[in-house]
């Protein structure tokens, strides 16, 4: 079973009041560069894999979607969305992605934002959502990246120069990575690059576009710290097609 590590009420607290979950979808800076990515998902069935508040789902129906299933392992996260959500053609489930079988062709788009490196056994979920997609589908998903996850003690660091850098140990040792984040030991596991794209790529899925999100002139004008995120990577975009 994963960490449910949102149900925690000081994680919770903490990760409630983060822009993204304040403002929704406007508060992630790297929604234009996932919406870029997305297929027109008019008369779509979609299955929203950690689903979080729901904004994502709210989103995909009022872009013409026929349903949105939402998929949260946190009962908090589920109870958030529930409130926020009046629409009947969203459902929300509780649920483990390290164990969910969805039935087979049930879905055109499979989405996910920042929630599959929480899972041990990605290449059972990739097949498994392979399955589940009827022909010529979607997978669109959001990960931390790897560069920004590998290290032991991922933080900011100086170099000879003085100038902000990003540790990249660890890289080729996948695995477990415990971080503090809101609360200690928060549990994730990375994997290279090539080990992501290939898993997918086992699974029958065909890659369309990768992206390693930096943010724009225009956003770090509005919003000056954004401006580390040119120094590394921190997180990777993926669209493949079954």
């Amino acid at each position: 079973m994963a960490q449910n590590i949102y149900d925690d009420p000081g994680f919770f607290a903490g990760y409630s009041q983060l822009p993204r979950q304040v403002r929704g979808l406007v508060g992630a800076p790297e929604w234009p560069a996932i919406r870029a990515m997305l297929p027109d998902v008019a008369g779509k069935r979609v299955v929203d894999l950690g689903c979080g508040f729901g904004w994502a789902a709210r989103w995909m129906r009022e872009q013409g979607a026929t349903g949105v299933l939402g998929i949260d392992l946190s009962q908090n996260m589920i109870a958030r969305a529930k409130e926020m959500t009046q629409d009947l053609a969203i459902a929300y489930e509780i649920a483990d992605l390290e164990t969910l079988d969805l039935p087979g062709g049930a879905f055109d788009l499979a989405y996910s934002a920042l929630a599959f490196h929480y899972i041990r056994d990605f290449d059972r979920l990739a097949r498994m959502l392979h399955r589940a997609l009827r022909p010529e589908s979607h997978l669109v998903f959001t990960i931390e990246h790897p560069v920004y996850m590998a290290a032991a003690h991922p933080r900011w660091g100086a170099d000879q120069d003085g100038r902000k850098a990003w540790p990249v140990n660890r890289y080729f040792i996948e695995g477990e990575r415990r971080t503090e984040w809101y609360v200690q030991a928060v549990l994730k596991y990375h994997r290279t690059i090539g080990t992501t794209l290939n898993a997918l790529i086992s699974a029958g899925f065909t890659l369309r576009h990768i992206e390693e999100f930096a943010p724009t002139p225009e956003q770090i004008a509005a919003m000056p710290e954004l401006a580390d995120e040119l120094e590394r990577p921190m997180m990777l975009l993926v669209s493949a097609q079954r």
